[in-house]
């Protein structure tokens, strides 16, 4: 009698720590789905802010370049005042990407040399299929038929090109204006 109540009672931990297992098992899968659909609701979130983010890097990259020439104006973002405002010079835009690893070396040369480019030059730099590159900046690419970063156009006070060239810097702008 008192083997058959051990067994029973052996019996009875086992189907109860089955149960118990059971409920390890469907904590796990819940866990593990919580964690799943916060991780989801994180990345989402991330994603819904770097366009906030990409529009201050591009505040902020115009001011450095706006600051950097503000005596003479002659290397600066693209705006279309600043396109609009400066017919009166020779207009150069320089297609930029900030991914470019020729774009990043230029745009330090001009804008550590402004003040070497013609008081009548205003290089505009514009954004070229890159994440701060806007509407009008497409635009103004589809315009000149720009199919590659690091392109400098030369348009006249209509906006109709006079020179296209692809690479240089500061050196390679003083050779190509006309």
């Amino acid at each position: 009698m008192e083997a058959e109540k051990n067994t029973k009672n052996v019996t009875g931990l086992i189907k109860n720590s089955d149960i118990f297992a059971m409920s390890n098992r469907n904590i796990f899968i819940v866990s593990t789905a919580l964690i799943a659909i916060i991780v989801g609701v994180l990345l989402v979130i991330n994603q819904v802010s770097r366009p906030v983010q990409n529009q201050e890097k591009t505040v902020a990259k115009g001011n450095i370049i706006n600051k950097e020439t503000s005596d003479n104006s002659r290397y600066i973002a693209y705006s279309k005042d600043i396109l609009k405002n400066s017919q009166n010079t020779r207009r150069v835009l320089y297609f930029y990407a900030n991914w470019c690893p020729t774009c990043l070396p230029a745009n330090d040369d001009l804008s550590s040399k402004a003040d070497q480019i013609p008081s009548d030059v205003t290089v505009i730099r514009v954004n070229y299929n890159d994440s701060d590159t806007d509407e009008d900046e497409k635009e103004l690419a589809r315009k000149y038929g720009i199919t590659y970063q690091h392109t400098f156009v030369q348009i006249d006070s209509e906006g109709k090109e006079i020179a296209k060239w692809n690479g240089g810097q500061l050196k390679e702008l003083l050779e190509n204006i006309k």
